[in-house]
């Protein structure tokens, strides 16, 4: 089965054919992805109606591409995968109408897969690993623990209760004058500070579940930051290393122990082969990452992360998903709709409440 897959849900146009025989790991045969860092550079985040656009521009242009790059055309593909949701909604639909295009121009089965379970089955697409697993998925817009126990059960155990980890990066970076994507540059400035120089609060860790709250931490860092421009008149190179390295230290200690707290639930199902993995942009993070490894040998459990290119937003992981969910499942029909709101597990209450497009996570 070999499956083209679309990813547009933020500011990454994506296009990736992935290929799995009967009894045989699955292979990436093409994997195109199209940032637009440049775009938004001068708004300081991402604009939503910007990204739809490029989008639009794009999608085809990857597509195009990622065939190239395989060696296939449009009659090799048996299905299309795309990213219904969530995201922002002009990318989405983006992605969604050039699949419905794709599916309807050749015939072919039309698969929408929730971007969240293309991340949180990545181990299995690089690792193959064993149901169930302890997913940590941390991005910039979801933070969340899920026992994975097939392609179509999630099950939550917890998940933060406003910003997500790699939106709280963003908006540090933001306010100690850093660029953008914050995520990099806070770790880059990180190396260079004191993670200890200021007492920066972990909260939540005085609560025995596994939710998780960055909002009061970031608004921590900002009153340091007033702080030190009412003593100083400004931030040094060094402040905003310190204050990086603080921040960036409480994420890490944050992390670490709610997984651990996670890892027990996980461990009481008694897995044959216990696993934590760990997706998303912010598992880039070279210091989440070492305190979750940490965290993982301390229970004799194996620490899968994929490379950089399958934790962040990829097409790669929507094909890989659509492949892995229809031996469940049938194909969609062209009635298939853009969702801005998609929880994985649904028969727990929204972490962030509900509006009129449903649950939000």
């Amino acid at each position: 089965m070999i499956v083209l897959g679309l990813e547009s849900s933020c500011d990454d146009t994506a296009a990736a054919l992935v290929s799995r025989k009967p009894g045989e790991k699955p292979v990436v045969l093409s994997s195109v992805v199209v940032g637009q860092t440049n775009l938004h550079a001068a708004f300081g985040g991402v604009v939503p109606e910007i990204a739809a656009r490029a989008h639009a521009e794009k999608l085809d242009l990857c597509a195009e591409q990622a065939l190239s790059k395989a060696g296939l055309t449009l009659a090799d593909v048996d299905a299309f995968a795309v990213t219904a949701g969530p995201g922002l909604i002009g990318g989405v639909l983006s992605g969604v109408m050039c699949a419905k295009g794709l599916a309807a121009a050749t015939g072919k089965p039309l698969y929408g897969v929730n971007h969240l379970a293309g991340h949180a089955l990545t181990p299995r697409l690089t690792d193959d690993v064993a149901y169930p697993y302890l997913m940590l998925l941390v991005s910039g817009g979801h933070c969340q623990f899920l026992l994975v126990h097939a392609p179509d059960h999630f099950e939550r155990l917890g998940g933060t209760i406003d910003d997500a980890p790699g939106e709280a990066f963003d908006k540090v970076a933001r306010l100690i004058s850093l660029p953008q994507p914050g995520g990099p540059e806070i770790e880059k400035a990180a190396l260079k500070g004191d993670a200890k120089h200021f007492a920066f609060p972990r909260p939540l860790l005085d609560r025995a579940d596994c939710d998780m709250s960055f909002s009061g931490l970031k608004t921590a860092v900002l009153r340091m930051r007033d702080k030190i421009i009412a003593e100083k008149g400004g931030l040094t190179v060094q402040d905003q290393a310190n204050l990086a390295a603080g921040f960036q230290a409480a994420v890490v200690d944050v992390l670490a122990e709610k997984t651990r707290r996670a890892m027990k639930i996980y461990l009481e199902a008694a897995p044959m082969t216990p696993s934590l993995c760990v997706a998303g942009g912010v598992a880039a993070n070279s210091a989440i990452r070492q305190g979750l490894e940490t965290v993982s040998s301390s229970f004799n459990a194996a620490f899968i992360a994929p490379p950089l290119a399958l934790c962040t937003d990829n097409a790669a992981m929507i094909a890989f998903a659509a492949i892995e969910q229809s031996t469940l499942r049938g194909p969609d029909d062209l009635t298939l709709s853009a969702r801005p709101r998609w929880p994985l597990d649904t028969s727990q209450p929204a972490m962030l409440g509900s509006g009129k497009k449903g649950a939000k996570a």
